[in-house]
Parts: structure tokens; C-alpha cells; sequence
């Protein structure tokens, strides 16, 4: 009888007790039960009113409805025993609509109570307006009621749209639905209720599950705003939840028209990202072009520059060609025919062309893409950080003689370096360098692309001493010469320019090594990546009827990259029918792995070859539709394909196959990577060892960068697994989920660096967890720890070259050269601003957070040599007194001298005098430890450290590392000359929320605070290359000098021009650091490339 008492007008009470307390504004005022009321309560059973359903005058059969309604709740089981006489009143078409709608309510209800939702669904829809879904969230057994049959409603509705799309191609408009009108006017009056109640997203979600487009315009087009960002949202649920192809598009296109007519202006960067997706370039160029000619508004002149380097980090060379070509203005040069002098002026940043159409030209040379990887080669030169000690020290503790710790090493000291041209640790160590042997020299030799990697316009020449020559005469290693041939491709990767390619090609062509045809078409595929270059792709298809295991195998992973996501049954046909005939595993591999490529991003367009694949009885093809699901669905999150490797993953009958199901997972769920422990927390713990190591590489590609919790917690007992395999998985993914986190951030970082020093130093450990844990070394500390490992790119869409270069290094399984592609999936993390002019500004922003937080890991400290210290001899008391005596004299004639003759004290040696004096006490030692973990000599913080509590925002200047967990703590100061075009994140409330706490809150609640947001971690937004405006134009500007690109063929090892003061980044994030004494010093030009003999 609660209901009965559920009023919502009540009468004051009377009360005059002492003790009462006049209710607030949220409590309720008991009320005096009314007559009505006391007589329910005294009802001890609905048989009476039952009996009047049985009765002939409709009035009483309606009071009884009504009666019946108020207490079904009560006596539920005694109103079912008459359900049969109320379903006959609801389909009795003499009575009144009223009456029928009444008893079609009573029977859902009784049917709810019943447990059948579904038919009490269908009497809900026949109570028409007597269902009040304005009951929902209301407390009660009649909200929980309404909002019951509602959910069901809901989910009934969109059931109908779902099971429609899968009845028809993805790819085809959805024809018109039969939709029930009762249940439409459920969900309509929900959607009303959501608007009403300013749940606008909950109305949107139930929109884009039923498809329908037109209320999701109504809600976006007069609700949307800075704070909810409705528009935002549509955007990522395009991405993440839409897995019908063509209803996405038609979303996407409605975004664009949204977008463009908003009341604060329209969203460029948005519109252009909406394209992408749509795979239109032709209005992309259109929008350019209108930015673009307008000439009098710079703003608009900006917005077109930013838009361009946005376009070159997110679509594909295919896209951005299109976009070239329709530019209108002046013809395009040829970026692989440019003069030595084109290369000075790219090399110093500053422009002397005539200014007509000198925007064109910048624009064009931005999507060409070669102005972002000048510019973060830049960024990665200056700011290396790589520790030579940690690489050094795993280097003395591994065997030079083993192939396999060679390659471990070398692959350790690429990822250390990536992209940062830094090849000092081979030049230290030649004599390490000539153990290499066969394909270890391979291994090493393509590390240098690696390390040079987005060298475009020096690449060749680096390489030169390696390179084999065009007319296919022998050199002399066959192993350095096909490296050097990969190397070549890692350079250039994603951005060969026809002069790469052409060579490359020229060479495979004449050579008959298929070692160096391996090497060939590896970099042809890298290089030429998702070009659809079919010339080439004919080349390797010729390599390929070699049938030579070594370089087929290289061809088919070379096939797939070239046509990648083209889907081109040419190229599939091709592919299949040659795996299907060879007898070559390699090449059966290669080809597998390919196809899986062909068919990246086409989602259910893949659906067709991934039955072929997954039902072959090869095991080797199965392993490719497994990649193929993971190519095809990546980052979709879609059920169905998350089922299907769930499925796989326990019940092939082969390993391999089995392994890459569980794997594939990471690529299927890495934008939702809180997901991923709960996924594979069993599969962690399967008995076999291959499912295992699935579910760690599985969590270090999902949760890569994030220091998420829950997945260290998975993967740390598994680096003491029996099986070292299983080792060797756990100690990767645990450096890909770490890399960039210091032990300030994340304890983790320090206890699972100890642990790979562990295993790497002992003796005993299996070979192949030393492999692993070499690897990690080289992966946690990447790019000179400036790089993250990242399935997204910076606005927040699939980045398609660290996808894929994720899935080729997952290769080196059986393939060890294969691991160099992870390099593809380092993200530099950088603000770098740009002027119009594409030159480099001198500017400042604002950290607001503790710089220990985000500061560079602290550098290997070199090992001491321990003393012997003598036994301690007796000491007479009397001999102590004595001694003591000596000393106090000696130290007042020594106060003595100073003050007659005072010595000029340095500000350094004042500044540590004082440090001293601060720390002196018990416990005080030489060597003391720092805010951030660091240690500094003499007890002597470092400045920023002694800063780092006063509330105070950390300066950072242009071209300094930010991470992206420190991006919401960035601004720009209000006077700041320089400003991004592009906001650096969507959200400015999440924004400020994380500002007010960095500078307010402990280094342990904001750490706590930043890792417990995993899934905004991995979007990847914001940061990178940023248009700047500048709103002082008249004043002098300071422009920092580019210093990678210079010319190393002349003035070889002199010093250049001094950039001090140009980088003011620092390992404390933004303080003085004696570490840094080299970058502020004259940076010298890059050495000249060396060979060294391997043979001899």
C-alpha cells in the first residue's frame, strides 16, 4: 500500500511537539492520510474488486480498472489470476477508449510483475497516454515500472532498425521501416522528456541507435554549445558507435552543415575531419581554396595553414594528392627535384619566393607533409633525451656473439633514438658493432632508418656508404645492402617521394640477392604506403613469382602496404591465389598479412574475405583473416568482430591462430582502453602460454601511453611467468603502457624499469625474456623519451600509420627485422607553433601543473666503484679529546684566513653554500634527492624544483615536450604575444577543471587524477603543430633556427650558428638543467655518415 501515500499535495502538519523542526526546501511535509487513503490501507485483498469485472454496467467494470490500477503493486498475483478478463475489456471494441486504455495499463503492469516485459510492452503501447514515461527516475514501484518498459521500448525500437541493416549491404541506404505508431510515440515523448529535462546527449544516443537523423538535427542545431559541445560528441559517436557505413556518412554530411552554420562561426577543422572520414577530398579542396583566396582576412589565412598540417597528419597520401592538385594557384614543384638552394631556404625557414601565390605554395608543401616531419625532427633533435648508460650497461650484460642479442640491441638502440639522428652509441661501439653477423647486420643496418627516420631530404646520403648501386653491381655485404635498403624505407615511410621509390625499385629490379630484394620491397611498402602506386605494386608481384621464401615473404607484407585499405580485388585475387599454390610458410605468411592490409579500415565491406580466411584449413591464411578482423575493425569497438576473436581465441586448434585473436583485441578496443583488463583478465591467466601473450601485447597496444593501473596489475606477476615467451610479451606491453611516465607520475615506472634491468643481468634468465626486456628499454624510452606509442591521431581520428605499424611489428614473432616497424607508431609529443610564414617564433606557455609530474625520466646515474673500507682500529678516549682539540684549532685559523683574505665566491658556489646550509641536519648527505625523484649534487635543488610549490604555472617555450596527459594543463597567458589557432583541447571545461587542480592538489591526487582518465589519454587530441596569430604584427619577432636540416656535406663537424636561449625546455619542465648544457651551447651539424667493414 505505498502508493497509496505517493501524493503530491499534502496537508501542513499540526504538530506542536518540541522537537519539530520546520522541514527544509528538500524535505517533504508528512501529510494525514485522507478517507480514500485510510479505507486502501485497510484493503487486504483485490478478490472483491474483481468480481466486478464480471459485472454488465461499464461504470463499475471501469472502477474496478481504476481500483484495480492502485493496487495491483499490492496484490499483483491475485490480479493475475483474472488477467484473461482484463485482456478481454482492452480487445472489447464496444467499450470506450478509455476504458480499454485503462485495463491495457493494468495488464502491463501485471505482466511486469510477472516477469514478462515484452508482453507487458505491448499492453503499454495499447494504454496510449495512461503510460506516463514522464514517471521515469521517480521513486517508487511505479517509476521503476515505467522506466522498465520504456528501456524495452527503446531497445525494441532500435532492434527494429538494427535487424533491418543487417539484412542489406552496409555500404547501401537503409529503405523506409514499418515502425509500430504506438511505440514512435513512446520514444517521441522520450526524446521530448530528455530536451525537456536538459539530457540532450541521452536523447542524441537513443537517436543515433534508431537512425534517426532528423531528430538528432533538431536537438544539435538548437541546443548545441561550448559546454555540452553536442556537436563534438556526434563527431566521436560517428567513429565509435555508428557501424553501419552509409548511415555514417549521411551523419557525417548532416555534421558538416551543422558545423558550418553555427552562430559563432563555422568549425573548419571539424568540417575537414568530417571529410576525412567521408574519404571526399574534393570539398576539402574547395574549403582550402576559399580560405585561401581571400586575402584581405589573415585569420581566415591561418585557419587554411592549420587545416593543411591537421590534413597531413590524418589522411592518406592518395587524399592529400587530390587536395594538391585542385589548389588553385601556381603549378606544384616536383619535391623530388628540388635544387641544393630549395633545401637551404627549407633548412633555414625563411622564404624568398615572390609573394604571389606564396600561400599556395606553402599550403602545397604542408600537405606534402614534409614541412611536419621537418618540423618534428627538429623537435626530436633538440630535445634527446636518450640514456646511453641504460643501452651501454644491457649491451656489457648481453653476449655479442648471439644473433639473437645483437639484434635485440640494435633494435633497443633504434627505438631509443627514433628520429632523433643521434647514431652515437654505434659510433662508441664499432667493436660491438662488427660482431653482427648475417641478417643481424640486416637488423642494424635498418636501424639507421630508424634513427633517421623523416631525414627526407638527407636520407640518401646518410645512407650512401650502404646503399647498393642501380646497375645491381655486387657490394660488399648482400645483409647491409638489403638493410640499407629498409632503412631507406623507414626514412621516407608514408612519404616516398618518386625519386626514393624509383631507386629502390631500380635496384630490386637488377639485383639477384634476394637478400637484397627482401630489403627492397620491405622499404618500397613502407615508403609507398597506401599509394596505390601500380607500377611497383607489378614489381613486387614479379619478386613474388620468384617463389624465393625470402623475398616473397617480404613482397606479400610490400603488396599489402602499397594498395593498403584499397580493398582492390585485383590485388586480392592475386594474393590468394599465389598463397594457395606456394609452398613456402614465409611466403604463405607474407601474403596472409597483406591481404589483412587490403582491407584496413573497409569494416563490414571486409566481412566476405574474413569468412574465407578465418574457415581456411591452412592455419597460416586463418592467422590473416584473424589480422584482417583486427585491420577492418580497428578502433571501432564493433560486438560482433570482439565475439568472433573472443571465439577464436578459445577454440582454434592452433596456436599462432589463436595468439593473433587475442592480440587483435588491442587494435579492436584502443580508443576504450579501460575496457581491456576487464576483456582479457581471464585470457591472462589461461593455460596456454599463447593466449597469454596474446592478452599482454593486447594490453600494451589498447592501453599504450595511458600508465594505466588495472593493466600493470594484469601484466606485472606475468613478468614472472614459467614460460619466457609469455616474459618476453610482458615486459613490451608494460613499456608501451609506461613509456613517457616518470616515477612521480607513476611508481610503476621505476619498479618495472628495475625489473627489466633485472632479468636483462641475470644470468640464468631464458634468452628470449632478455630479448623482451631489451626491447622494453628501448620502447619506454623512445624517440630520446619525446615519442609515445599512439593508435590515435592528434584529432582524435584513427592514425593509420601507427595501426599499421603495429601490426607488422607484431610479425617479429617470426621475423625479427619485421620489429623495426613499432618506429611507425611513435607520436612525437610536442607544441610546436609556426607563423604564416611557416617560421618558428620565440614564445612562452604555461604548465599548470607540478613540473615533476611531467618532468624527463632522471638520467642513469654511472656506477661508483665501491671503497674497502678498513676495520675500524680502537680508539683511547683520551686519543679521541686529543683529535678533537686539533681540529677545533684548525677550523678558527682556517675562519681566521678567510676573513683577512676573502675569496670571490661564484653565484653557483654561493647558491650551493645556501643549499647546504637549508639541507644541513640529520640524515643530510652529499648527494640528496629532488622534488621529482632526482638527485642533485650537494643537496642543491634544482630552481623549478624549489618553484614547484608556490602555485605558480611552469613556463615552458616553443618546441618543448608535452605529454598528453600534461595537455590540460597548458595555456597561453592572456598578454601572450603568440596564440593557437586551434584550441589545443575540445573540451575548455575538462580543461580548467584539470588547471585548478594541478597547481591545488597533491603530486599523488593529481597523478591519481590523471591516470584514472585512461580513455581521454588515448584519444590523442590536441598538441602538435599549431598555427600561431600574432597580435603584436608591428613589433620585432625573434624566430628560433632550424638546426637538423643543415647541410652535412659541407662543413662537416664545424659548429653552427649558436641557437642559446632558443630552446628553453628542460628536464624539470622549464628549469635550468646542467644536462642540457649541449643543446644550449653551439649545436654542431650533423657528422658525416661512416662504414664500417663488417667482414673484416
Amino acid at each position: 500500500m505505498t502508493s497509496a501515500f505517493n501524493r503530491t499535495h499534502h496537508r501542513p502538519s499540526t504538530s506542536t511537539t518540541p522537537n519539530h523542526r520546520k522541514p527544509t526546501n528538500n524535505q517533504k511535509i508528512p501529510s494525514t492520510p485522507t478517507t480514500e487513503e485510510l479505507i486502501m490501507a485497510a484493503v487486504t485483498s483485490a478478490s472483491g474488486i474483481l468480481t466486478l469485472l464480471d459485472e454488465e454496467e461499464i461504470q463499475l467494470k471501469t472502477y474496478a480498472l481504476e481500483q484495480l490500477d492502485k493496487l495491483v503493486y499490492e496484490f499483483w498475483a491475485e490480479v493475475a489470476d483474472g488477467i484473461s478478463k482484463i485482456e478481454v475489456m482492452y480487445e472489447d471494441e464496444s467499450l470506450p477508449a478509455t476504458t480499454r486504455s485503462l485495463a491495457a495499463l493494468v495488464a502491463s503492469k501485471v505482466y511486469y510483475h510477472l516477469g514478462d516485459i515484452n508482453e507487458s510492452l505491448q499492453f503499454a503501447l495499447g494504454a496510449g497516454d495512461r503510460f506516463d514515461v514522464e514517471r521515469v527516475g521517480t521513486l517508487g514501484t511505479d517509476g521503476e515500472f515505467v522506466e522498465t518498459v520504456v528501456s524495452e521500448c527503446i531497445d525494441a525500437y532500435v532492434a527494429l532498425f538494427t535487424s533491418h541493416e543487417s539484412t542489406s549491404s552496409p555500404s547501401d541506404p537503409l529503405p523506409p521501416i514499418q515502425v509500430d505508431k504506438r511505440m514512435s510515440s513512446i520514444v517521441e515523448r522520450m526524446f521530448t522528456r530528455c530536451v525537456n529535462a536538459g539530457e540532450y546527449r541521452q536523447a542524441l544516443g537513443i537517436a543515433l541507435e534508431s537512425r534517426r537523423l532528423d531528430i538528432i538535427e533538431s536537438i544539435a542545431s538548437r541546443h548545441n554549445s561550448k559546454e555540452n559541445d553536442l556537436l563534438g560528441y556526434l563527431l566521436e559517436a560517428s567513429l565509435t558507435s555508428i557501424t553501419r557505413i552509409s548511415f555514417r556518412n549521411d551523419l557525417l554530411r548532416l555534421l558538416v552543415r551543422l558545423l558550418g552554420s553555427q552562430e559563432s562561426g563555422p568549425d573548419y577543422f571539424s568540417i575537414t575531419q568530417c571529410y576525412v572520414y567521408l574519404d571526399d577530398p574534393q570539398p576539402a579542396s574547395e574549403l582550402l581554396n576559399q580560405l585561401l583566396s581571400d586575402e584581405k582576412q589573415s585569420e581566415k589565412l591561418l585557419i587554411a595553414l592549420q587545416i593543411c598540417f591537421d590534413l597531413a597528419e590524418t589522411a592518406t597520401q592518395e587524399f592529400l594528392e587530390v587536395i594538391r592538385t585542385k589548389l588553385v594557384g601556381a603549378p606544384q614543384q616536383n619535391s623530388s627535384t628540388k635544387t641544393e638552394g630549395d633545401m637551404a631556404v627549407d633548412a633555414g625557414g625563411a622564404s624568398t619566393q615572390p609573394a604571389a601565390n606564396s600561400h599556395i605554395e606553402q599550403a602545397r608543401r604542408i600537405l606534402s607533409g614534409e614541412e611536419t616531419i621537418k618540423l618534428y625532427l627538429e623537435f626530436l633533435y633538440r630535445n634527446n633525451h636518450a640514456d646511453l648508460l641504460i643501452l651501454k650497461q644491457t649491451k656489457d650484460a648481453l653476449d655479442a656473439r648471439s644473433s639473437l642479442y645483437h639484434n635485440a640491441v640494435s633494435f633497443a638502440n633504434a627505438f631509443a633514438n627514433a628520429g632523433t639522428t643521434s647514431d652515437k652509441f654505434l659510433r662508441d661501439n664499432l667493436d660491438w658493432l662488427s660482431k653482427a653477423s648475417n641478417w643481424s647486420k640486416f637488423s642494424a643496418t635498418a636501424g639507421l632508418g630508424v634513427i633517421h627516420r623523416g631525414n627526407l631530404t638527407q636520407g640518401m646520403e646518410i645512407l650512401q656508404p650502404y646503399l647498393p648501386s642501380q646497375q645491381g653491381a655486387p657490394g660488399s655485404s648482400f645483409y647491409s645492402e638489403g638493410g640499407s635498403l629498409f632503412a631507406l624505407g623507414l626514412i621516407n615511410a608514408n612519404h616516398g617521394g618518386g625519386t626514393v621509390l624509383e631507386y629502390i625499385s631500380n635496384v630490386m629490379k637488377n639485383t639477384s640477392s634476394d637478400i637484397i630484394e627482401h630489403g627492397a620491397a620491405l622499404g618500397l611498402g613502407v615508403a609507398g604506403m597506401s599509394s596505390g602506386n601500380e607500377e611497383i605494386y607489378d614489381d613486387l608481384r614479379d619478386v613474388l613469382y620468384h617463389d624465393s621464401a625470402i623475398a616473397g615473404e617480404a613482397a606479400g607484407y610490400a603488396m599489402g602496404l602499397l594498395m593498403l585499405g584499397s580493398g582492390s580485388s585485383k590485388a586480392l585475387d592475386e594474393m590468394l591465389q599465389y598463397a594457395h599454390e606456394t609452398q613456402h610458410e614465409k611466403i604463405i605468411r607474407g601474403l596472409a598479412v597483406g591481404i589483412s592490409l587490403l582491407f584496413y579500415g573497409k569494416e563490414q565491406a571486409a566481412d566476405g574475405i574474413i569468412e574465407i580466411l578465418t574457415a581456411d584449413k591452412d592455419p597460416i591464411l586463418r592467422y590473416g583473416g584473424i589480422y584482417t578482423i583486427a585491420m577492418a575493425y580497428a578502433g571501432t569497438g564493433n560486438n560482433k568482430a570482439i565475439r568472433r576473436l573472443l571465439h577464436v581465441a578459445v577454440s582454434d586448434v592452433n596456436d599462432d591462430v589463436r595468439r593473433a585473436a587475442v592480440t587483435s583485441l588491442g587494435f579492436l578496443l584502443f580508443r576504450n582502453p579501460s575496457q581491456v583488463p576487464r576483456v582479457v583478465q581471464l585470457l591472462s591467466e589461461s593455460y596456454n602460454p599463447n593466449v597469454r601473450y596474446g592478452a599482454a601485447l593486447a594490453l600494451g597496444i589498447a592501453c599504450a601511453g595511458t600508465g594505466m593501473e588495472e593493466a600493470i596489475s594484469l601484466l606485472e606477476p606475468m613478468t614472472k611467468d614459467t614460460v619466457d615467451y609469455v616474459k618476453q610479451g610482458a615486459c613490451i606491453a608494460l613499456a608501451m603502457i609506461l613509456i613517457q611516465q616518470n616515477e612521480v607520475l607513476n611508481p610503476k615506472a621505476s619498479v618495472v624499469r628495475k625489473i627489466f634491468e633485472k632479468i636483462i643481468s641475470d644470468k640464468h634468465e631464458d634468452a628470449m625474456a632478455k630479448f623482451g626486456a631489451t626491447l622494453a628499454q628501448g620502447i619506454i624510452d623512445a624517440g630520446g623519451r619525446n615519442v609515445t606509442v599512439s593508435m590515435r591521431s592528434k584529432n582524435g581520428s584513427n592514425n593509420m600509420t601507427a595501426i599499421v605499424g603495429m601490426a607488422l611489428f607484431n610479425q617479429f614473432w617470426y621475423w625479427f627485422p619485421m620489429a623495426h616497424s613499432l618506429a611507425l607508431a611513435f607520436t612525437p609529443t610536442a607544441i610546436i607553433g609556426v607563423d604564416q610564414n611557416l617560421q618558428m617564433p620565440k614564445f612562452e606557455f604555461h604548465s599548470n601543473a607540478r613540473p615533476s609530474l611531467f618532468a624527463y625520466q632522471p638520467a642513469t646515474a654511472p656506477p661508483t666503484a665501491e671503497k674497502v673500507e678498513k676495520v675500524a682500529t680502537a680508539v683511547l678516549s683520551t686519543t679521541a679529546k686529543v683529535k678533537a682539540r686539533e681540529k677545533t684549532k684548525k677550523e678558527r685559523l682556517t675562519t681566521e684566513d678567510m676573513e683577512v683574505t676573502p675569496a670571490p665566491e661564484s653565484p653557483t658556489a654561493q647558491h650551493a653554500s645556501d643549499a647546504m646550509k637549508i639541507d644541513d641536519g640529520p640524515g643530510s648527505d652529499s648527494t640528496k634527492t629532488g622534488m621529482d625523484g632526482s638527485k642533485t649534487e650537494n643537496g642543491a635543488t634544482k630552481s623549478s624544483k624549489r618553484r614547484k610549490d608556490d602555485g605558480s604555472p611552469d613556463k615552458l617555450s616553443n618546441l618543448s615536450r608535452v605529454t598528453a596527459t600534461q595537455l590540460p594543463y597548458i595555456t597561453f597567458p592572456d598578454d601572450s604575444r603568440y596564440v593557437p589557432v586551434r584550441p589545443l583541447l575540445a573540451s575548455s571545461a575538462a580543461q580548467k577543471s584539470h588547471q585548478k587542480l594541478g597547481l591545488t592538489g597533491t603530486s599523488t591526487s593529481v597523478a591519481h587524477a590523471i591516470l584514472s582518465q585512461a580513455d581521454s589519454i588515448a584519444t590523442g587530441a590536441g598538441g602538435g603543430i599549431l598555427i600561431m596569430r600574432d597580435r603584436k604584427p608591428d613589433e620585432p619577432a625573434e624566430f628560433l633556427e632550424m638546426s637538423s636540416l643543415k647541410n652535412i656535406a659541407a662543413n662537416a663537424g664545424t659548429a653552427a650558428a649558436d641557437p642559446a636561449g632558443s630552446n628553453n625546455n628542460t628536464a624539470a619542465g622549464g628549469s635550468a638543467d646542467p644536462d642540457r648544457a649541449l643543446l644550449d651551447g653551439p649545436i654542431a651539424d650533423l657528422p658525416p655518415s661512416f662504414e664500417y667493414n663488417f667482414d673484416s
